[in-house]
């Protein structure tokens, strides 16, 4: 199966450049070709990146540096396809991941075939300003999650992401906005999903995940969708602001993390639980200047995995805080540093984890926008009753 899509994506590649040379490609970063049907009745943008990762960790303890690690790899490697078919009102998506860090966590519950899909979803934009979405896609949780990676402001997303975010899952989705007076904007989101996260071929374990988000955009649309991206390469003539708040319940969760995470198992199978997620971020652009904080808060009706007898089974539901606040200056050069603390509170009775403190500041080199960019970062995570770890990382994205 694998190698079939291997060979597969690499025949794609080799017609889009024989396309190329016998059409007029796009300019650099807009797709290796687009593709029209004769009658106009449907389009393919075809698109590429990569991500070329090196990274660096030390031990820091007794104010000296130990154990020194290194590692390179193909952090991201995609295709992505879009396009509508049939009318512009129907839109679609697809989003393949080649990578071995895109595809990893094959299981049981996956027909023990690697995860190559992302995204695969459908826009319908069924009346006025209301879309309907089916397939699987991002779900509407924190800003950072939905910022595409190929734009974020730092190397990679932070740790509260990494503790809280509900990411990907298949269902529903039905998105509509509105303007009040001339600028203030509104966007409600509503989902409907299997909440066992993506490329789940067993069906529902538990209940149905049900995720709301509302975003007030006070001073009008950022410019070229500039609310979810993660740097102000815009530069916004004049402040633009989003807030917003996502709240989501996985019922009769199996997992650990939501629909993310490891499965709860017991003596009959699933140990199930209801788990509740909210979120409350913000995103500020004004000439070069780039804010984003997030706040996520996860709670479980019963956050300890049980038996049937009522024995713990040693798993547990990861409930706690995070909150991560960032911030980047782009210059005139294209040149942008950047910074960034988030912090991790975990219930410690419960998951016997402690607070988690990280610092990280970033430098950027924009070549062509985040389509052509080159990043890194330095960060410090301060544990307690742990070791405090070090770590740099330099990154090339490079995005056809």
């Amino acid at each position: 199966m694998k190698y079939n899509l291997f060979w597969f994506s690499l025949f794609l590649l080799y017609f889009s450049a024989i396309k190329g040379q016998e059409s007029n490609a796009p300019t650099f970063g807009n797709g290796l070709f687009n593709l029209v049907g004769k009658d106009s009745s449907w389009t393919m943008k075809v698109e590429a990146r990569m991500q070329i990762l090196a990274t660096n960790t030390w031990n820091s303890e007794n104010g000296g540096l130990t154990d020194p690690e290194q590692n390179f790899l193909v952090r991201r490697a995609r295709l992505k396809f879009d396009g509508f078919a049939y009318s512009p009102k129907l839109e679609y998506k697809i989003e393949l991941g080649l990578s071995n860090r895109d595809i990893s966590g094959a299981s049981q519950f996956t027909g023990n075939a690697p995860r190559y899909i992302l995204d695969a979803v459908v826009k319908w934009n069924f009346y006025e300003n209301f879309v309907l979405w089916f397939g699987q896609t991002k779900l509407p949780g924190n800003i950072e999650r939905v910022i595409s990676s190929g734009n974020l402001l730092q190397v990679d997303r932070s740790l509260l992401n990494g503790r809280f975010t509900i990411d990907r899952d298949m269902g529903f989705q039905l998105r509509h906005k509105t303007n009040i007076g001339q600028k203030f904007l509104i966007r409600e989101i509503f989902a409907l999903s299997q909440g066992e996260g993506r490329n789940i071929t067993t069906g529902n374990l538990g209940g149905l995940q049900y995720t709301s988000r509302l975003e007030l955009l006070p001073f009008g649309e950022f410019l070229g969708r500039g609310d979810y991206k993660g740097s102000d390469l815009n530069r916004e003539k004049t402040p633009k602001l989003m807030i917003a708040a996502t709240y989501d319940s996985n019922q009769n969760a199996v997992k650990s993390r939501s629909n993310q995470g490891s499965y709860l198992f017991n003596d009959v199978g699933f140990f199930e639980t209801n788990i509740n997620t909210v979120f409350i971020d913000a995103m500020f652009k004004y000439n070069g200047f780039s804010f984003m904080g997030e706040y996520a808060n996860r709670t479980a009706k019963d956050p300890i995995a049980k038996n049937s007898d009522g024995s713990a089974t040693g798993s547990v539901v990861e409930v706690g805080s995070g909150l991560n606040l960032q911030s980047g200056y782009l210059f005139e050069n294209n040149w942008e540093v950047s910074g960034r603390f988030t912090t991790i509170g975990l219930d410690q009775e419960i998951t016997g984890q402690n607070t988690q403190n990280q610092y990280t500041l970033g430098l950027s080199k924009y070549i062509v926008g985040h389509k052509l960019k080159v990043q890194s970062d330095l960060s410090y995570l301060s544990q307690i009753a742990s070791t405090d770890i070090l770590t740099y990382r330099l990154q090339l994205e490079v995005h056809f």
